[in-house]
């Protein structure tokens, strides 16, 4: 058996390949799926406990974020399969940067391997677009996530919104900050400012808003995640470690998704 203490970027760049290729395959022979109007058009993830599947296996921080890599085709497979139209992963916070060095570092250097993986996605289908900041990113980092997003612009299968150097208040800083440009300029009036415009002024701002939101590792808080999106997200709370997160527990929840009335204020 392969050993994960063993692990090395490179060798979790090929093992995502491999995965990603052989659940093509596998996809590609069930067939259409049937519909279900209950399922969410907007999923997102926050990844959570790769530190502590490590800590509890005696290995290094690192090590968790590798294994919580490999977990990310078993997720964005079974959203495929069950026609889910939006992904969204929350995989590094702009808060994140107060972790030690080395560990952000690797992060640095497995999201750069990890973008050009997505790219494998985009033959079926998938469009990887980039949510977060370019403050502090290497040059490598960002390259590999433009390329990425440039490169399956065109997909329509499902959208994967990796959210890298997210923040939920930054982005609605920054949407703030270009409204107010706009109205210096004399290009907008502020009184026409409603939600609906304050939206289109997101980054991204054609994604819709999150109908489904999980976070793993017992958690239960969203810390910042997509907070302008997430407003009346159905909030589902597990105690399963990422790195150990499965498709059949996805399906589960998936489920009771389906299960919930959804009011939106009404009665």
């Amino acid at each position: 058996m392969f050993e994960v203490g063993a692990w090395r970027v490179p060798s979790v760049k090929r093992r995502l390949r491999a995965s990603v290729a052989g659940e093509a395959a596998v996809v590609r022979q069930r067939g259409p799926r049937e519909e279900r109007s209950a399922r969410p058009r907007h999923l997102a993830i926050i990844m959570d406990g790769n530190g502590r599947w490590a800590s509890s296996r005696g290995l290094s921080r690192t090590r968790g974020h590798e294994a919580g890599v490999l977990a990310l085709p078993r997720v964005v497979d079974t959203a495929l399969e069950e026609g889910v139209e939006h992904l969204s992963l929350f995989f590094f916070s702009t808060e994140n940067w107060n972790r030690p060095r080395g560990e952000v570092a690797a992060l640095m250097r497995l999201t750069a391997q990890l973008a050009d993986v997505f790219r494998a996605y985009g033959e079926r289908g998938v469009r990887l677009r980039w949510l977060g900041s370019e403050a502090r990113l290497p040059r490598a980092t960002l390259a590999a996530l433009r390329r990425a997003e440039a490169e399956t612009a065109g997909n329509r299968a499902m959208t994967l919104a990796f959210c890298f150097n997210h923040g939920g208040r930054e982005e609605i800083a920054r949407a703030a900050t270009s409204l107010a440009r706009a109205s210096a300029d004399g290009v907008l009036d502020p009184g026409l400012i409603d939600e609906a415009l304050f939206t289109r002024h997101l980054p991204h701002g054609d994604l819709p808003d999150i109908d489904m939101l999980v976070r793993t590792s017992g958690e239960q808080r969203i810390s910042n995640f997509m907070l302008w999106r997430a407003a009346y997200a159905e909030l589902f709370f597990v105690d399963t470690l990422w790195p150990d997160f499965t498709a059949e527990e996805l399906r589960g929840l998936l489920a009771a998704f389906a299960g919930r009335k959804r009011r939106f204020g009404a009665r």
